[in-house]
């Protein structure tokens, strides 16, 4: 018996994932769990430099800021719980500090321009089609930062908004970056708080505009990650006891499949040889003076080295 339905995959021929490849991560928190799995296996990764970004058109805000150094200054920012933010960035950039945000707003700028003229991946991970506009400004936020709800509209993206905000971010990165890979997916999280229907029509609008831009021919690709959450993993065991964010279990199972088909054979092994020094790595030793523990780190420091110089970017 066959008690699950699997999504067929196929090995990505072109464009692929290795240790020279430079990532750029931006999204939901869906991409920051996959991020730390490139993170952990030692590949050139930035994960969200602004924080979590739910809907395309805070990605396209910041990236579209970044390229053009359009940097920020302090009537961009607002005091809220003795604290300033920016409605373009996610919370945890808040500071006490109106002059040290603005200086981590504006170093951040800086490298992502860097970053964005050296990626050779872009992965953009989209959680909703739900966004708020500040009344005030009239701009669509990335993050109400919990100030008073009367202070924004809620709206839906129509698919039509999604797709010209994804296109504009194609078209941008690859004025500068002609080379880029971008690779979208869609997080499986779901948005209960937006209403159960709310959520799958969030969805589909995010769905239906992502295949309207993809390309494989123009490097412009899509993984099934949300697809294989909802058919593949559709008990509630792959869940966390929010019974909305995918488990732990999930989260590698999807990141298995993701590396089946985007990392070049090369890479795979390497990626073994990484998972195999960090679990040496994390060993403890009963007696961390004993002349057998000294030859497994001297041992240890050699895997590393060699490894090092094949790849100088890889630090443990």
């Amino acid at each position: 018996m066959n008690l699950q339905t699997i999504i067929p995959l196929k090995k990505q021929q072109h464009n692929q994932l290795d240790y020279n490849s430079k990532i750029m991560l931006f999204g939901s928190c869906f991409s920051e769990h996959i991020g730390e799995k490139f993170k952990y296996y030692k590949f050139q990764t930035t994960i969200n430099p602004f924080g979590i970004l739910f809907h395309p058109l805070a990605i396209e805000n910041l990236i579209t800021r970044s390229i053009n150094k359009d940097y920020y200054a302090q009537e961009d920012l607002h005091f809220q719980n003795e604290q300033w933010c920016c409605l373009d960035a996610h919370s945890k950039l808040n500071n006490a500090s109106k002059e040290v945000l603005l200086d981590v707003l504006n170093t951040q700028i800086e490298e992502m321009h860097n970053d964005l003229l050296n990626a050779s991946h872009i992965i953009i991970t989209l959680g909703t089609s739900w966004v708020y506009r500040h009344i005030a400004s009239d701009e669509i936020v990335a993050n109400c930062h919990k100030i008073p709800q009367k202070q924004f509209l809620k709206e839906l993206l129509s698919v039509a908004q999604i797709t010209e905000s994804l296109e504009a971010i194609i078209s941008l990165v690859k004025s500068v970056n002609p080379n880029i890979t971008f690779l979208f997916t869609v997080s499986p999280v779901r948005h209960i708080k937006d209403g159960f229907v709310e959520n799958t029509q969030s969805k589909s609008h995010l769905l239906v505009a992502i295949h309207q831009v993809v390309d494989p021919r123009n490097q412009l690709y899509y993984f099934p990650s949300y697809e294989i959450m909802m058919d593949e993993l559709r008990d509630y065991r792959f869940y966390n006891a929010d019974m909305l964010h995918p488990s732990e279990v999930a989260i590698t199972y999807i990141w298995e499949k993701f590396k089946t088909v985007w990392l070049s054979d090369d890479a795979l092994k390497t990626l073994e040889i990484v998972s195999s020094i960090q679990s040496k790595k994390a060993h403890r030793p009963f007696n961390s003076a004993s002349e057998a523990h000294q030859q497994f780190l001297t041992k240890l420091q050699l895997e590393i080295d060699d490894l090092c110089n094949k790849y100088p970017h890889i630090l443990f």
